[in-house]
């Protein structure tokens, strides 16, 4: 097939390269985010998928508004079969969606019609899902609401973070997009509506979602951490500055919540109910480090509360 390729993250990175390197698909362009200030320098940077269509030596577009006049020209040139759009990070219009054969192909972090929205991932993880997977859709209007064509499961890991799960999914999503439109091609799948009274959110996340609440029960503090990994990143607060708990595990004890049970290798804390053993930490303008270095550095005494 002739494809154009929209997408922007780590997340993309996989598909793209499995499309660049498939004898039966041609990269026509790749569409992506424009180059916006990063760091401490504010310097301009492209997104990761530039980077690698540069590095394929594919053509690189990235119009600030996809919707634009000049953009769908654009598009409308490369005469493609299929618009392959995995995290592009902007609406797709319906004039853009109605230019190829085959339509505009997604690749969504989700059991769909689960998770629709901007993290799937995180809030997968964060609500306590033990499963999750990859989707292949037709792209509509409506914000992930298209007909399913292929979906793939995969277990959630019980210590699982969000940036692991996604580099996991990625190549899964790869590999299903691939299978997707040699399908689609063949004309042997059959698109499913989705059932939209089964259809949950997961909307772009907040920095004040990441803020613990230790009067929850210890298992859910345990996903929010996991979830909200590596960002906004699960904090607390102790002795007046903000502390980010990056790395958990389930632990034994009861006490007050965000009371310090025990100090060491683990930094043990009490919550609504049961504990947490916090492995890894970052206060605030520090590094991650492990909670034994945190412990030699802060001297945290069994009392002391956090939040």
């Amino acid at each position: 097939m002739r494809v154009v390729f929209m997408g922007s993250p780590e997340f993309a990175l996989p598909t793209l390269s499995a499309l660049a390197q498939s004898p039966d698909h041609e990269v026509l362009a790749v569409f992506t985010q424009p180059d916006r200030p990063a760091g401490r320098g504010k310097k301009l940077a492209g997104p990761p998928v530039k980077a690698l269509a540069v590095e394929l030596g594919l053509p690189v577009l990235q119009p600030e508004k996809v919707r634009s006049d000049e953009a769908f020209e654009q598009l409308k040139e490369f005469a493609a079969d299929v618009i392959v759009v995995v995290g592009y990070g902007q609406i797709i219009p319906q004039r853009i969606i109605d230019l190829p054969e085959f339509g505009c192909v997604n690749v969504h972090s989700s059991l769909l019609p689960k998770y629709r929205g901007a993290a799937p991932v995180n809030w997968a993880i964060v609500r306590g899902e033990t499963e999750t997977g990859v989707c292949t859709m037709k792209i509509v209007k409506k914000l992930d609401a298209g007909d399913v064509l292929l979906c793939r499961k995969t277990a959630i890991g019980p210590d699982e973070t969000a940036s692991e799960l996604t580099a996991r999914l990625a190549p899964l999503g790869a590999e299903l997009l691939l299978e997707t439109l040699a399908g689609l091609e063949a004309g042997v799948i059959t698109p499913q509506p989705q059932d939209e009274s089964q259809m949950t959110y997961a909307p772009m996340m907040k920095r004040e979602d990441a803020a613990i609440d230790w009067t929850l029960p210890a298992a859910e503090i345990h996903n929010r951490v996991r979830g909200f990994d590596p960002w906004p990143g699960a904090y607390t607060t102790y002795r007046g500055k903000r502390l980010q708990i990056r790395r958990t595990r389930m632990a034994e004890g009861s006490g007050e919540p965000g009371e310090i049970l025990a100090t060491g290798e683990a930094l043990t804390i009490a919550c609504g109910g049961g504990a947490i053993a916090a492995t890894e930490l970052q206060p605030e303008g520090k590094p991650r480090m492990a909670s034994a270095a945190f412990v030699n550095g802060y001297r945290p005494q069994i009392g002391d509360r956090l939040g």
